[in-house]
């Protein structure tokens, strides 16, 4: 598309609110993510924020089972995992502020109230809490984020929960009055509705958006788009009556009905007309624009295909949350982009840590998952609950020549089980983690990090690991020269710990066998470790989360690593002179 950005021409920054009705968990992320990509296609600067009513300040002390995981920003950040499915679908670089919370704002406005900035005055949900919240909002949708100066075009804001949760009447109050602060013509909203399929007839229900509109608009917000959530495409009859009760035009109805795969949505988006429609509400013309998905669309095929084939690998993740595959979100979409890059299906097998110990109630099933799968990730994670069963599954892989990966904690247990294995320092363990007997720290806090406070104190967000001269032909540094070839001497990945490998012991550890391959710039706090690959075929582990950095159309090198290891070809691809002929 023409390289034209509204924000040459116009001081205003037009928005797009996503609001969801009916119930959580309905898709109001992907729709948000998939309106920022298809802004973005058509040649709009777009950048995102995602609102969360609960009163913690971020996502980063919540456990995985209450919200999912919590994904970490650039600047350090922990955020929602929505940020995620913005920056993967529509390739942002977003920041903490681009997540906002009822924590945020009413610290913020009690900050200010005990400065005196008030004057005086009795602070109040309307106007103060309100008001903090409209200049959060205009504030941010100022700062670009995709690497170019100049403010976006077009925010598309996501408001979290469900319209009528008690928690959001400040931010609904907030939006409403925002729309006139910036103007109607500059603010869209689209609503996202679940239409049920009842009864062995099949018979789509639409009385739950039509109750949901309702809370919508008695709150003072129009919808000008509804999207649909439903198994199937709305038949006309319902579109119809949607449209008459809900008083949008026919065409604002958008059916967004179960798809193959997920980068299908901004697809089904495009084909009814929404990009068009949200322009036409902004009172811009897409003429002359035409929306560069060329490389999307064979996206979304070649993971079609890929899934087709019948050859795969099973991958398992032993962890702590395993009853929530929200909890892992970011090393799912890693290991489903590394699958569709190098077109090996795969499907994930989950295993609870604790299950491998002896004396679980599942020992036997666990194990028996785990000897009959091709690869073994252990993510990262927090506390000593099922710990000494991730060691076990490390021993298992490295033992056995199974391809493993680590990430933080799982790199950690790397370092503490090769270490009780191979060297003679008794009873390696983790600071972190309880143990009896006599005891050697491997992994120990690092001396920077608070051992009182939790929130936010963590080694966070986007730091260089530079890769180790003294150690020849490392495989991690090989893996990430075959996703990109401009690979040299460091990287760039998102950190999120607070434990390293004691650096007392990495001689002992390094004359054992073990290979410390990247450091940070201090060249002290170990990155990334492996095996030789004559002694193993994938062995790896890095204190780094590079699941936050992996993207639909640029994989992770780790974790292309792990698939092709898990397949028996991660040779062929190294050693290929164009790996995208395979």
């Amino acid at each position: 598309p023409p390289s034209f950005s509204l924000s040459l021409c116009l001081v205003m920054v037009k928005y797009v609110v996503v609001t969801g009705g009916v119930l959580s968990g309905i898709g109001k992320g992907v729709i948000a993510s998939s309106t920022a990509m298809l802004l973005k296609a058509y040649g709009f600067r777009v950048t995102s924020i995602k609102i969360d009513p609960y009163l913690n300040i971020d996502a980063g002390t919540m456990s995985p089972f209450e919200h999912g995981e919590v994904f970490v920003l650039d600047d350090g950040g922990e955020a929602d995992l929505d940020l995620g499915n913005y920056e993967r679908f529509a390739n942002l670089t977003l920041g903490k502020d681009n997540n906002i919370t009822t924590g945020k704002i009413y610290s913020r406005v009690i900050e200010k109230e005990r400065r005196g900035d008030y004057l005086g005055k009795t602070v109040q949900v309307v106007p103060h809490i309100v008001n903090e919240i409209q200049d959060w909002i205009e504030r941010v949708a100022a700062v670009p984020a995709d690497g170019e100066d100049g403010p976006p075009d077009v925010c598309v804001i996501e408001l979290g929960g469900t319209v009528g949760d008690i928690e959001s009447m400040p931010f609904i109050e907030a939006l409403r009055e925002f729309q006139f602060r910036v103007g109607t013509e500059n603010f869209c909203v689209a609503h996202v509705s679940l239409v049920p399929v009842l009864g062995s007839v099949g018979e789509q229900k639409t009385k739950p958006t039509q109750n949901s509109v309702r809370t919508l608009r008695s709150l003072g917000i129009n919808p000008q788009l509804i999207c649909c959530r439903s198994s199937t495409p709305l038949e006309p009859a319902v579109s119809e009556k949607i449209r008459m009760f809900c008083q949008v035009a026919p065409e604002a109805v958008i059916s967004v009905y179960d798809v193959s795969n997920l980068y299908r949505v901004p697809l089904l988006l495009l084909e009814q007309q929404m990009p068009r429609q949200i322009m036409d509400h902004f009172k811009l013309s897409l003429i002359g624009r035409v929306p560069n998905l060329v490389t999307w669309r064979a996206l979304a095929d070649k993971v079609d295909a890929t899934k087709a084939k019948k050859q795969g690998v099973s991958i398992a993740i032993v962890g702590k949350y395993t009853g929530l595959s929200d909890s892992y979100l970011s090393v799912i979409k890693g290991i489903e982009h590394a699958s569709n890059y190098v077109g090996i299906p795969t499907k994930i097998d989950w295993i609870d840590a604790s299950n491998l110990e002896k004396g679980a109630e599942e020992y036997d099933s666990a194990w028996k998952t785990l000897k009959s799968v091709q690869g073994i990730l252990v993510p990262g994670g927090f506390g000593s609950r099922g710990t000494e069963g991730k060691i076990l599954a490390a021993k298992y892989a490295r033992e056995n020549g199974v391809p493993y990966f680590g990430i933080c904690l799982g790199f950690q247990i790397m370092v503490i089980e090769y270490a009780r294995a191979m060297t003679d320092l008794v009873g390696a363990t983790s600071e972190e983690f309880a143990a009896d007997g006599e005891r050697t720290d491997v992994i120990v806090n690092m001396p920077e990090i608070s051992t009182t406070q939790l929130g936010g104190t963590m080694r966070l967000g986007s730091r260089k690991t530079i890769f180790n001269t003294k150690v020849e032909d490392s495989l991690v540094k090989r893996l990430y020269q075959l996703v990109d070839n401009s690979v040299d001497k460091f990287i760039d990945e998102r950190h999120r710990h607070r434990y390293e490998v004691n650096p007392d012991h990495i001689s002992t550890l390094t004359d054992a066998g073990l290979k410390f391959s990247g450091q940070d710039e201090s060249g002290v706090r170990q990155e990334i470790v492996e095996l030789d690959s004559a002694e193993h075929p994938f062995y790896i582990g890095v204190q780094y989360h590079p699941e936050f950095l992996s993207r639909p159309l640029k994989p992770s090198a780790p974790f292309a690593g792990l698939v092709l290891a898990a397949s028996g070809q991660l040779e062929k691809w190294l050693s290929a002179e164009d790996p995208s002929t395979l």
